[in-house]
């Protein structure tokens, strides 16, 4: 007689949630906790402190390069293990993820809009929040000029938006559904954990990233479509990598540097 596999039993399955987040983005909230505690505690006031998102890692360019490849690399790896955990041998393969293959150019379409509701809104409470005090001056790009560097930046891009979404989307969803949860509460933890995770940024980043996820969590809810959040958080996160040398010239008092 044939043996039928069983669903895995719900201890199984927060093991599997917790190591999955441990080694990627809820070991990055532990230490955002940890370091908005740093930060809130200095002699220095939040809104004269500097977080750079991408940093130089080597003052000799080739091993920078290096280093900047192997840290993206190894950023993909709980990506990896989600596609394995969730892989199913009939297609689409990754359909438990969101992810099915079809209409590419409508999801794309529907990233960009989101784009557009997100972008705006997003600055304006940044600059609101740089004037109050409730986010360090972000640089997004600690990069020195080199030939590779807004290349790296775009792939920094492309690791952050998988990394995020494939994992407090795709993953989280699919594993909290078959743990009884309903829509809200998977979107408010998927949210909060998103939150808190941006933390070292400065409260003001926790309430952005916690509206982020939110619109994210519920359109994700109703569509179950993971691309046009793949789209919108690569172009987001591009633009402003990418664009950090132009707007910071431009504006110095707003990313905190001397004008």
């Amino acid at each position: 007689m044939a043996s039928t596999a069983s669903a895995p039993s719900r201890t199984r399955l927060w093991w599997e949630i917790g190591i999955v987040l441990a080694l990627g983005l809820g070991q990055s909230a532990i230490y955002a906790i940890v370091q908005i505690v740093y930060r809130l505690t200095d002699e220095t006031p939040l809104g004269d402190q500097t977080a750079t998102l991408n940093p130089s890692r080597s003052d000799r360019e080739v091993f920078d390069f290096i280093y900047q490849l192997l840290s993206i690399g190894f950023g993909i790896v709980p990506v990896l293990l989600v596609c394995f955990l969730l892989w199913q041998s009939r297609r689409p393969h990754l359909g438990a993820l969101g992810l099915d293959g079809t209409k590419p150019a409508r999801d794309t379409g529907s990233g960009v809009l989101l784009v557009l509701a997100i972008g705006v809104p997003g600055l304006g409470l940044y600059l609101l929040g740089r004037s109050l005090g409730w986010f360090v001056a972000v640089n997004p790009a600690g990069l020195d000029a080199h030939w590779w560097t807004v290349p790296i930046l775009l792939l920094s891009a492309a690791r952050a938006s998988i990394q995020e979404e494939f994992v407090a989307l795709g993953y989280l969803f699919a594993r909290l559904r078959q743990l009884g949860w309903g829509p809200w509460p998977i979107i408010i933890a998927t949210s909060v954990l998103r939150a808190t995770y941006h933390l070292y940024q400065g409260p003001g980043a926790f309430v952005g990233n916690l509206a982020m996820g939110l619109l994210f969590g519920w359109l994700f809810a109703r569509t179950g479509r993971l691309l046009p959040f793949l789209v919108a958080h690569f172009l987001i996160d591009a633009a402003v990598f990418v664009g950090y040398p132009w707007a910071a010239a431009t504006w110095p008092a707003l990313f905190g540097l001397p004008g």
